[in-house]
């Protein structure tokens, strides 16, 4: 035999001798996102809310991604106010974040101090 076809059947004997088998990885699970547009309409009780959110999305795996940047509107009407996209670990971890207590306990302090269009996304699962 040539020296070609031992290589592969040499290989594998040695991985099943040594035990070791080859495991895939699963791919990870989807993202979980937070979009919001929000159009502030009371500068200084928005400030309270801003402040605290980001503490609470930590606890439950919550990264700002976008928090107020430049927006450029490519196609229809640019967005009314600033955008913000939090990413979590799953859409479960956000809505996690959502419900939470701590969350609810803040909310408010957007709803009096913006107009807001707030809403959850899954992401593709990552490869």
């Amino acid at each position: 035999m040539r020296h070609s076809k031992l290589l592969p059947l040499a290989a594998a004997l040695v991985t099943a001798a040594a035990g070791i088998s080859v495991v895939r990885a699963a791919p990870a699970a989807p993202k979980g996102y937070l979009i919001a547009e929000i159009t502030v309409t009371d500068a200084q009780a928005y400030t309270q809310y801003a402040a605290a959110v980001p503490a609470i999305a930590a606890r439950f795996s919550g990264r700002y991604l976008v928090r107020a940047g430049q927006s450029v509107a490519i196609e229809g009407a640019a967005p009314a106010g600033r955008i913000v996209v939090i990413e979590f670990d799953s859409l479960a971890a956000a809505k996690a974040f959502e419900d939470s207590a701590e969350y609810q306990a803040i909310a408010p302090l957007r709803r009096k101090a913006a107009q807001s269009r707030v809403f959850l996304v899954e992401g593709t699962a990552a490869r």
